[in-house]
């Protein structure tokens, strides 16, 4: 059942110039304007209620979960009713490191125009390439609103790439489309990484949430067949609050949107491919979010470790689903750090 968390009114005021205040203000009302006022009225009308609406319970549709609770298992909204925020915070440090770095190089690796990525470059020679597939519930998200993390990186001495794919809407239902984009941007970055000075044999993936399962995809990818480049392009992964398993998520709300057919649902469960995963792999994920999505990185990382592959997997004490990803952009931050160490770097 879902509970409530009661909100603290803050002691005492700042004493602020006339400046300040018309900043902030204006500040406060731009970022309002930047955030759909449906998610708003939806967030405000919710308050900070966690986890499925109090109802009685109704029949089983998949483990102990009723309809209503798998489907808020699969709604972040219903766990981390504040996630609107942070989305907005991510986009405006994302803002601010393309103040400080610049604006990325920006490539197409496909036909279609959404099918382009962003490149930050690092100093060294020959130096590893992190590539980043963002979620958003395959229904939006773009490689923008994830340049805050690139900092990081390339101060360590790595490559960062963040991928555009398309939706999974103008996609027509179809999560394959999506993740045979995904498979193109990996296969443009190895074909065309001393154009940047990256070493393509030094590619890193990772994702968070939709993106963590095309990621994962991704990683079962037959890819000197489909795509010309060698078997073990990926030499890791650093996958943040998954699915691996489209079974449960079928049953879902998700199917709304998700047009599955079995041979999607097959295609799309890295789970059912761990003979075809060559290369270590970090799962994370933290302690507030869905049960649903703290289940399935637990289940993968058992999975890959009864088949005999190298996995890590780490345990975020309480952060949500928003709260985790934000930890990429600091190298002592959960994923942060996992990545780093990933690829053998430290801290800039």
């Amino acid at each position: 059942m879902g509970r409530r968390m009661q909100r603290g009114d803050a002691a005492g005021e700042k004493n602020m110039t006339r400046r300040t205040v018309l900043t902030t203000t204006a500040a406060v009302a731009a970022t309002a304007a930047a955030v759909p006022s449906s998610r708003i009225r939806a967030a405000e009308e919710r308050g900070c209620l966690i986890g499925p609406p109090p109802h009685p319970k109704g029949p089983l549709v998949f483990m102990d979960y009723d309809q209503i609770e798998l489907d808020a298992a699969y709604d972040q909204s219903a766990y981390a009713p504040l996630g609107y925020q942070i989305t907005e915070r991510r986009a405006s440090n994302s803002a601010e490191t393309r103040r400080r770095l610049g604006p990325p190089r920006r490539e197409s690796y496909g036909p279609s125009e959404i099918e382009k990525l962003d490149i930050f470059t690092t100093k060294a020679p020959n130096a590893p390439i992190f590539i980043f597939v963002h979620g958003g519930a395959w229904l939006s998200g773009e490689a923008s609103g994830y340049h805050f993390a690139a900092e990081n990186y390339i101060n360590a001495g790595a490559h960062y790439v963040a991928l555009d794919f398309i939706a999974v809407e103008p996609a027509g239902g179809h999560i394959g489309k999506m993740a045979e984009q995904v498979r193109r941007g990996i296969a443009w970055v190895y074909k065309n990484a001393r154009s940047f000075g990256g070493g393509p044999n030094r590619i890193y993936l990772s994702g968070q949430s939709s993106g963590a399962h095309l990621a994962g995809v991704a990683l079962v990818t037959e890819w000197t067949r489909d795509f010309g480049v060698p078997m073990d392009i990926i030499k890791g992964a650093v996958l943040l609050s998954g699915m691996y398993e489209m079974k449960p998520v079928r049953l879902s709300r998700r199917s709304a949107y998700v047009k599955f057919t079995d041979a999607m649902e097959d295609a799309m469960s890295t789970q059912r491919h761990l003979a075809r995963i060559r290369m270590p792999v970090t799962l994370i994920y933290g302690t507030n979010e869905t049960p649903e999505f703290q289940r399935q990185s637990r289940d993968f990382a058992a999975a890959l470790r009864a088949a005999g592959k190298p996995v890590e997997l780490i345990v975020a004490p309480n952060h949500n689903h928003y709260e985790l990803q934000e930890t990429l952009g600091n190298p002592y931050g959960w994923a942060g750090r996992a990545a780093l160490a990933m690829m053998g770097l430290k801290p800039a």
